[in-house]
């Protein structure tokens, strides 16, 4: 989840300048970045449960040691919250989770070395502190009520507002971890045609990414819960936007969507302002209840727009937030599949061409099945394996035809490669754990936090 937004604080004059800062994200190809993202559970070593933010082996000590590498430190009311350097930050998810926000990058070899060097950072940072660092989808041992609370002040409106809104929020926010990719689109035209592929193609991520098969040490009859658990965290913010697919849809129309999403705060001097429930339309006339007469700024509606969670979401650049946390292979393979598919001209052709046709029920029986039965789930008298499948194809000629090589003279089809060899056996990351459980863990997930590790 992102911190207070780096906008200037420009006051809101015009209703068009929503739509225009949007807008304003817009580029040629020839600068487009590639911004990867993902988080990652921490636990003990010697007892596997997740550390609280103080004390000598805390969240707060495992900060202050990968400062070292170079970050500078973020502090709230005292507290190191988050660490920034350059473009890059490294931030804290609600019960600890440690999120990497990596800089935007030309290359997924320049991205997938920028996460290796931040998981050798970590690593040097936990091992005294006898921390391990764990990437899935959804956290396999520990109960909600056992995962500790991060000292930020936008978590602690979250937490109230939360419930009020869904049963699974909490969970959301505590027992989750995700890896996605911020892409960029050239105009209004690319934009819309870069969201409605990968809105429709986002439950292939998620069938290729499931890796988050047990709750409380035990199989939960899902192979992606972390996608199940955003089905009821708050429908006021979360889903498959079926607007982005009708006619005439644009910067405006994803403005007014916005603005239907109920607020969450408003930071203020350091602090965040409770404003859960209330409307950004009345903060827009100055009728806001938290602050009367007082109307946004840009610095607002950048933050807000942090708080809704569709499948996809648009700031001044398109997020794909489909796919369960993972392993360091599987976070390089997250870029690659989708700039393959959007990052060049032909194979955004073709994956249009794929998807096109495919009716609201249909994008919603993905959406709504592919949670439980992944790769495994019927469609079109085929599976989603099949489907699967032709979006690697399409993807990988995408980054053929890219042609972005490293010093060795390989492009970047190879990071493909892990997501590959899941749709050809069949098989997700959910189901090789689960087959490990079954089997030679003799029903017991505590293997899984040393045999998984980074």
């Amino acid at each position: 989840m992102s911190g207070p937004s780096q906008v200037a604080e420009q006051p809101i004059e015009r209703h068009a300048q929503l739509a225009e800062y949007l807008a304003a994200g817009g580029r040629p190809a020839e600068r487009w970045k590639i911004g990867t993202e993902h988080e990652k559970f921490v636990f003990r070593t010697d007892d596997l449960k997740p550390p609280p933010y103080a004390g000598d082996r805390g969240i707060g000590a495992l900060l202050r040691g990968i400062a070292c590498c170079g970050w500078e430190p973020v502090e709230e009311d005292g507290n190191v919250i988050a660490l920034a350097r350059k473009n890059a930050s490294v931030t804290l998810e609600p019960a600890g989770q440690l999120e990497l926000s990596g800089a935007p990058l030309d290359t997924i070899h320049e991205t997938c070395c920028e996460i290796a060097e931040h998981l050798h950072c970590v690593r040097r940072a936990a091992e005294p502190l006898r921390l391990g660092i764990l990437g899935m989808g959804f956290q396999p041992k520990w109960k909600r009520d056992e995962m500790p609370w991060m000292p930020k002040g936008r978590y602690a409106i979250m937490r109230r507002y939360m419930p009020k809104v869904g049963s699974l929020g909490l969970d959301m926010m505590t027992r989750t971890c995700t890896v996605q990719v911020n892409l960029d689109f050239a105009d209004e035209a690319d934009m819309v045609k870069k969201f409605r592929v990968s809105l429709a193609l986002q439950p292939v991520a998620t069938a290729l990414f499931a890796d988050s098969p047990f709750t409380e040490g035990r199989p939960n009859g899902f192979q992606s819960y972390r996608s199940h658990i955003w089905t009821d965290t708050d429908a006021d913010r979360t889903g498959m936007l079926d607007f982005v697919f009708e006619d005439g849809f644009g910067f405006e129309r994803y403005v007014d969507y916005l603005l239907d999403v109920p607020m969450y705060f408003v930071h203020r001097h350091g602090k965040y302002i409770d404003c859960a429930g209330q409307s950004f339309r009345d903060f827009l006339a100055g009728k806001l209840p938290a602050l009367p007469g007082e109307k946004p700024t840009l610095r607002d509606w950048s933050d807000h727009m942090t708080t809704a969670f569709p499948e996809v979401r648009l700031k001044q650049y398109l997020e794909m937030r489909g796919a369960d946390g993972g392993p360091s292979n599987r976070l390089c393979a997250l870029p690659a599949f989708w700039v393959g598919l959007l990052y060049d001209s032909e194979s955004l052709d073709a994956a249009w061409d794929l998807v096109k046709d495919y009716s609201l029920a249909e994008r919603h029986a993905l959406r709504d099945g592919v949670p439980k039965h992944a790769l495994k789930l019927p469609f079109r008298g085929a599976t989603v394996r099949e489907l699967s499948l032709r979006a690697l194809e399409i993807a990988g000629n995408g980054l053929k035809r890219r042609a972005k090589l490293n010093r060795n003279g390989a492009d970047e089809t190879m990071f493909l490669q892990p997501l590959i060899e899941f749709a050809e056996a069949n098989q997700t990351p959910a189901e090789r754990k689960l087959a490990l459980f079954h089997g030679e863990w003799n029903g017991n997930v505590d293997p899984l936090f040393r045999e998984f590790a980074y």
